[in-house]
């Protein structure tokens, strides 16, 4: 069962009038278009083998050469949830919801491999080597939240940790090389607090054909400011539009909330990016 029946209108709700003339559908096509983050849980616990379910689903998602630079923390125990959620910044649904895991970047595991075999780890100090991890951890992430959507639960993404890197690794008792990319916490959607499917750019601003086209974004991006203001308005949010989130995000340092020292951070967790 996927998180609600496929919606017929899915396209509709995820592009509006720009939904694009001709798109194939299928039962997992249909899950995609449906998705939405969940921020409103029911505190019941998940079924026996979730977690493994879930990270069976991730394991399965491409890694570069095979390498598999990461790793996951499932963090289950309410008091470290509770402490996770203010190092978010305050993210009730951290606590509300029984399972959050922590994707981690992980170079400290092919360090040990290298050392146990007498070879030097020199080539992943390089920003390259951070780049990878973090690229895969991503890809595993999704899988599993494809896979946990087509469980009936509720997903969603915390880059809040990123605000207080070494206090997220000291909690999850990260080796050096080791850093929480993002969280993801699982759970029942509370059927109380539904999620709205969120609206998209349109295609004609994220597709382009034969080379990039920055100019030309100009007119789908005015037409998804719109969108975006009424989508806010019916959420009950104040409706700025898309573009003033996109400058608000941009303005200082101070928007990103301790991220802007993730560099220094990063070096203190062991990561050489050279």
């Amino acid at each position: 069962m996927a998180l609600d029946d496929p919606r017929p209108d899915a396209l509709t709700l995820r592009y509006g009038a720009d939904a694009p003339a001709s798109v194939h559908s299928n039962p997992v096509i249909d899950q995609l278009l449906s998705h939405r983050s969940v921020r409103a849980y029911l505190p019941d616990p998940l079924p026996a083998g979730t977690i493994e379910t879930l990270v069976a689903a991730a394991q399965s998602a491409a890694t570069s050469s095979n390498l598999q630079l990461w790793s996951v923390v499932a963090v289950e125990d309410a008091a470290r949830r509770e402490r996770l959620a203010e190092l978010a910044g305050g993210q009730k649904h951290i606590v509300e919801a029984p399972l959050i895991l922590l994707w981690v970047a992980d170079l400290a595991r092919a360090t040990l491999i290298s050392g146990d075999l007498g070879e030097a780890a020199e080539g992943y100090d390089y920003l390259e080597g951070f780049t990878l991890a973090a690229i895969d951890a991503a890809l595993a992430a999704q899988n599993a939240v494809v896979a946990a959507e087509s469980l009936g639960l509720g997903t969603v993404y915390i880059g809040g940790l990123r605000n207080r890197p070494e206090d997220v690794a000291a909690l999850a008792g990260l080796p050096r090389g080791a850093a929480v990319v993002f969280g993801l916490v699982v759970g029942h959607p509370d059927p109380a607090r539904p999620a709205a499917v969120k609206p998209r750019l349109p295609q004609d601003v994220v597709l382009h054909h034969k080379a990039y086209a920055l100019e030309a974004q100009r007119e789908g991006i005015a037409r998804f400011d719109e969108t975006a203001r009424v989508f806010q308005k019916e959420q009950g949010q104040n409706p700025v539009g898309w573009r003033a989130l996109v400058a608000a995000r941009g303005r200082n340092a101070a928007t990103l909330n301790g991220r802007d020292r993730l560099k220094s951070a990063l070096h203190a967790l062991g990561f050489g990016l050279r």
